[in-house]
Formats: structure tokens, sequence, C-alpha cells
């Protein structure tokens, strides 16, 4: 990998991290500004957004992890790629097979899409960490 690739899968999650964060952030101050603004009627529980917004600030201090450094933090990038894919399936199935989903969240799942695929590419290129071996006295070799 290069020093350019590496840099590249930081910045990617630098940006997902302050993206969620700051989705989160603004969904639990302004969260009926934000439905108010998008003519969408609010859930009958103001939880119901909280909680997932809290969600993404959690996934946002994890991707700022990542991005800190990607090559230790890799392991915890099936976990970004299954936010974004649960999301986008969430959003895909509303929209497709249902059809009721409220355009406000379309945008989103368009941007989730897009930073699931990177994060795909960066998991690829940072590959698996390499482990050491070590012999023991009679030749078995382990993990060291």
């Amino acid at each position: 990998m290069t020093e350019k690739e590496l840099k590249t899968i930081a910045a990617l999650f630098y940006f997902s991290s302050a993206y969620d964060f700051v989705l989160g952030v603004i969904f639990i101050v302004a969260g009926p500004w934000f439905f108010r603004v998008f003519a969408v009627d609010p859930p009958n529980h103001w939880g119901y957004v909280q909680f997932p917004a809290f969600l993404l600030i959690t996934f946002g201090i994890m991707f700022f992890q990542i991005a800190e450094n990607p090559k230790t933090n890799r392991n915890l990038i099936p976990y970004g790629i299954l936010l974004k894919a649960s999301y986008c399936t969430v959003v895909a199935l509303n929209t497709f097979l249902a059809g009721n989903l409220p355009d406000m969240w379309k945008p989103f799942a368009v941007a989730d899409f897009l930073m699931m695929l990177g994060f795909i590419w960066s998991y690829k290129k940072l590959g698996a960490p390499k482990v050491a071996v070590a012999a023991d006295d009679r030749g078995n070799i382990a993990p060291h």
C-alpha cells in the first residue's frame, strides 16, 4: 500500500467521522426543525430519532479512531460497512418496495452508499495484518 492510499483512507474516515457525528448532533439538537424544514411528520416520540442520532455520534467517534490509525483499527471497518449497508437497505426497501419513504432520507442513503464503497475499498487495501510466527524448541510453529 502506498503512502497516498493510506492518506486517502484516513481522509475518507475523517470525513465519515465528521459527517456522522455532525448529523447525529443535528438530529439531537434540532430534530424538530429538521423534520419541519423537509415537511415530514415527526415520529410519535423523539426517542425514535434520538437513539439513532446517538448511534451516529458513536460511529462518528469510531470512524475518527480508524482515521487516526487505519492499519491498527482495520478490524473496526466491517462495523462501518454494516452501518452503511443497513441504512442503505432500509432506504432502498422503503423506497422501491413500499414506495413511501420521504425524500428527506434519500440523500443520506446516496452518501452512505458511496462511503460504504470507500470502506470496502479501504478494508481490502489495508489487507490482513501480518502475524509473526515462531517455532518452539520442538519445531512447532505458533503465532507470536
